[in-house]
């Protein structure tokens, strides 16, 4: 089990009813599936909760073990132009299908991506084709969709997902895989998934492959991740006045670690929000998180930057902030 993804693709649900959280959202598409009459569709959340999945599921409950000949699926990140629309996706939704639905679907992933001229064009085929072709637009942003596309479609808001289902999808593969998983390992992953199933998967399997336990130690250097413990004690060395040893913690998991300046600035600004440091005091750190993140962002060294960004934690602190 080599290759990458493969425990998100082997856990990914077939059915409707076996989706993780997104109630909101499968109480309404249940009921359109039921009817076999689903309207255009925008799916619109953040990555990894379930958007590309739920799709999936409609197309296999609609048209069963037929449902690859009437379903496209393209991601609009890789072929985004005009000339996609006009062609592979306009071509594949005038034609009729010979299943009893009724038309054909067509799933768009990262529809966000598509250029304003691809968009109108989609618009335009949405609505001439909607007795044969329904749509199925996937993407992070919704804003992003053309105002004309969103009033022809029904939109879905997705939500990040919590602890609780981020669990309970940790449990069913390392129950499928006889994966020995501590507790603090899954405690880890749901800290560093940030609610993105996809990262769950793969985190456990990068894990699986160093060893026989999957504990906390080995998710973070799985993930080469700062470790929320180690910055929070650079932090707490700054704010007390002791630089020294913040700067030899910053120099351990930037030189003995290999991690990055921008994820040890990221763990940075998670960590201030359980200072025990007044809420002005919290405001400021944070507006200096944003901008050594900026000075990276232009290539600013990063063992110069996070030394000057702990100089002005222990600034603050002398000036009783």
């Amino acid at each position: 089990m080599n290759e990458i993804y493969i425990y998100a693709e082997k856990y990914r649900p077939e059915k409707l009813s076996e989706v993780i959280n997104q109630k909101h959202v499968l109480e309404r598409v249940k009921a359109f599936v039921k009817e076999k009459n689903i309207p255009h569709m925008i799916f619109a959340g953040p990555p990894g909760t379930g958007k590309t999945t739920i799709a999936l599921c409609i197309a296999r409950e609609l048209y069963g073990k037929e449902w690859r000949a009437n379903v496209l699926e393209t991601n609009a990140s890789d072929e985004r132009g005009i000339d996609t629309i006009r062609r592979k996706v306009k071509d594949f939704a005038r034609t009729r299908t010979i299943s009893d639905v009724g038309y054909r679907m067509i799933i768009l992933d990262e529809a966000d991506a598509l250029t304003s001229e691809a968009q109108q064009a989609l618009r335009r085929t949405m609505e001439s084709f909607t007795s044969v072709s329904r749509f199925c637009l996937i993407c992070n942003y919704s804003s992003r969709i053309i105002e004309p596309i969103q009033s022809r479609a029904a939109v879905f808001r997705f939500k990040q997902l919590g602890e609780a289902d981020i669990k309970k999808f940790i449990n069913r593969i390392a129950s499928g895989e006889k994966l020995k998983i501590t507790d603090d390992g899954i405690k880890a992953i749901i800290y560093l998934s940030e609610g993105d199933l996809r990262k769950v998967a793969n985190l456990l399997q990068a894990s699986a492959a160093l060893g026989e336990k999957i504990t906390e130690e080995v998710v973070y250097d799985v993930a080469s991740k700062a470790k929320p413990t180690d910055v929070k004690e650079m932090i707490e060395y700054a704010l007390k006045g002791n630089f020294e040893d913040a700067r030899k913690k910053l120099q351990d998991m930037l030189l003995r670690q290999g991690l990055s300046g921008s994820d040890i600035i990221s763990e940075i600004h998670k960590q201030i929000y359980s200072l025990q440091i007044p809420e002005e005091a919290k405001v400021r750190l944070i507006e200096k998180c944003g901008e050594f993140e900026f000075r990276l962002s232009e290539g600013g060294n990063e063992l110069i930057q996070l030394e000057s960004l702990l100089a002005q934690f222990l600034l603050f602190s002398k000036s009783k902030i």
